[in-house]
């Protein structure tokens, strides 16, 4: 497979886990999406690409085809009706149907949101959430009518954690994780005949819900006084060398107090051996 300077250098041949399938991603000639089409690609997928513009070189369907896959490219603005539903239809037409869906378009600008014109907040708007409904609207009917698919919604660790100055991509990104929730509930059950399958993808997952949940215990230490309690109690005496762990006095071997005790203990040897 061809290969290119500075592209992706880590992405290594596929193991044919999509062997068969079709996708279609959107925004998919720059970032994350030109990377997930070339992997879903190599992984043996035919896809469908679809962006407002023509932004790579090679075009991202072209570099595909160059690896020895098979892509489309629609050039179209997803935030409309008409373009997501071209691009359900040219997987459909071209390649006899549609098995994975990612929706990944999105914008974002960077204003206060008393600095934002109405027409900056609509576009975000259009974009961000009317893109993923259109979407969803478009491809539905043919997962329910084959009983399958699957749904992938780029969300944002920011639909979770707010940034300074991006009102309304923070407001989007949290709506398109309730929104996968919801389409969770009435279309993706466990049940291997269920007509979808939902999933958000958040770029920085690893890191924004160990941060959510620190912010979280550190406000109210803050403000409430409140002494840490579970397991977190327990992660935090291990990380001090168990000197200070609050089970530390407990008998060794009654319950789980006593189990505590014992892990401190040994975990204060460890430290005091450098270990």
């Amino acid at each position: 497979m061809a290969e290119r300077d500075g592209e992706h250098p880590r992405m290594t041949e596929g193991r044919g886990r999509l062997a068969g399938k079709v996708a279609a991603v959107t925004a998919a000639d720059s970032g994350i999406g030109r990377a997930s089409a070339r992997l879903f690609a190599r992984e043996g997928a035919k896809v469908v690409c679809a962006d407002v513009a023509e932004r790579g070189e090679p075009r991202v369907d072209r570099l595909i085809e160059s690896d020895g896959g098979e892509a489309r490219f629609v050039l179209g603005d997803v935030s409309r009706k008409a373009a997501c539903e071209e691009v359900v239809g040219t997987a459909i037409a071209e390649f006899g149907g549609l098995d994975v869906l990612f929706l990944n378009a999105g914008t974002g600008v960077r204003r206060k949101i008393h600095e934002m014109t109405d027409e900056e907040w609509d576009h975000v708007v259009q974009l961000n959430l009317n893109g993923v409904y259109h979407g969803v609207r478009a491809a539905l009917p043919h997962f329910m009518e084959r009983g399958s698919g699957n749904i992938v919604i780029t969300a944002s660790s920011l639909g979770v954690l707010a940034s300074p100055r991006y009102p309304a991509y923070s407001a989007t990104k949290a709506a398109l994780i309730n929104l996968t929730r919801q389409l969770a509930v009435d279309y993706g059950t466990a049940r291997s005949s269920s007509p979808a399958r939902n999933r958000p993808t958040s770029p920085g997952t690893r890191w924004w819900w160990t941060a959510a949940k620190r912010s979280r215990r550190s406000e109210r230490e803050r403000t409430e006084g409140v002494t840490p309690s579970g397991p977190g109690r327990r992660r935090r005496a291990m990380q001090e060398g168990r000197r200070s762990c609050p089970a530390a006095g407990a008998a060794p071997g009654r319950g789980r107090r006593g189990s505590i005790a014992r892990r401190c203990g040994r975990a204060a040897g460890r430290t005091a051996r450098g270990r």
